[in-house]
């Protein structure tokens, strides 16, 4: 697996568009999540449809045409340097066919964040793309506007990357080893459901694989790693680090599950590393190459996010 292209970290003043391509987005928690931008002399704008709700399906903000072209619009503008999430929920993966991949590839690198269901667009940019996007907090998160370590994470992978390079585990590993390879993952779920998509990769051969998830019983963790492996997805992966299972069970029953499915790969496995749905959620890059030691409980990037 092959190293992406870096963005650029925005410079002070720097335009940041936030747009809404998953779940309708709370307008008291996205002003929060904008002042705080504005805190870091960021220039935030919001999308046109951000705070939209789509006449029929309450579980979308506004209509995939209209989150789509928030998305397509702010993407190749040129005075645009960042490209925010407003939250995750459900419908990114109705996007991303609806993109003119072409017309995205000639405005050139900049700096895109999301977490959860934006996982759909974090394989996207790498597949239609090639490029490093940064796996983290959304403008109108609740873990985001009320989580000074989040804030903070996500300011130094913005400013200054070199900064926050290593990822320190709160667990022991599931499986111990040392392994290098170029960062990819996201939401469990969503790398599950967009297997056979052309918007997706076809597998992990050669990376770090970075998975969480929410809102899943251990039951429905063991199915999307059992697709995973059935499908030769995880064939070749070179080590797994695990995120937050926020809403997935108690834990002790959890743990069982991601050891079974998990165990048998031959390779390092690491647990906690602090990303995903959790309070204090840290920022990841995919597309970066980096070394997992199971054995110290550590996920170091070879360089930092941004350049």
């Amino acid at each position: 697996m092959k190293e992406l292209v870096r963005p650029s970290r925005p410079a002070p003043g720097a335009r940041v568009a936030v747009v809404a391509p998953s779940g309708p987005v709370a307008e008291e928690r996205l002003q929060a999540g904008l002042d705080l931008l504005r805190g870091w002399d960021l220039d935030p704008f919001v999308a046109p449809h951000v705070l939209d709700r789509h006449r029929t399906l309450p579980h979308l903000a506004g209509s995939d045409t209209d989150r789509a072209a928030d998305l397509q619009h702010a993407w190749c503008d040129p005075r645009v340097d960042v490209v925010l999430c407003a939250r995750g929920g459900y419908g990114a993966q109705r996007l991303v066919d609806l993109l003119d991949w072409d017309a995205m590839a000639a405005a050139g690198p900049k700096v895109f964040i999301g977490f959860s269901d934006s996982t759909a667009l974090h394989e996207a940019f790498a597949v239609r793309l090639g490029l490093v996007t940064l796996y983290g907090p959304v403008a109108a998160g609740i873990d985001f506007v009320k989580s000074a370590r989040a804030q903070e994470h996500l300011r130094a992978t913005l400013f200054a990357p070199e900064t926050v390079r290593t990822l320190r585990s709160g667990g022991v590993p599931l499986a111990p080893g040392r392994a290098r390879g170029v960062t990819l993952g996201g939401c469990l779920t969503l790398l599950s459901t967009g297997y056979g998509t052309p918007h997706s990769r076809a597998g992990a051969r050669g990376g770090i694989l970075l998975l969480e998830d929410v809102g899943e019983p251990p039951y429905g963790v063991d199915r999307a790693l059992t697709q995973l492996l059935r499908t030769g997805w995880l064939d070749g992966v070179a080590g797994v680090a695990l995120g937050s299972w926020d809403r997935c069970g108690p834990y002790e029953d959890l743990r069982p599950v991601l050891a079974d499915r998990l165990g048998g790969l031959g390779v390092p496995v690491v647990e906690e590393l602090g990303f995903g749905h959790c309070e204090g959620a840290l920022t990841v890059p995919f597309g970066v190459a980096a070394v997992l030691d199971a054995d110290e409980g550590t996920l170091t990037l070879d360089a930092p996010a941004l350049r």
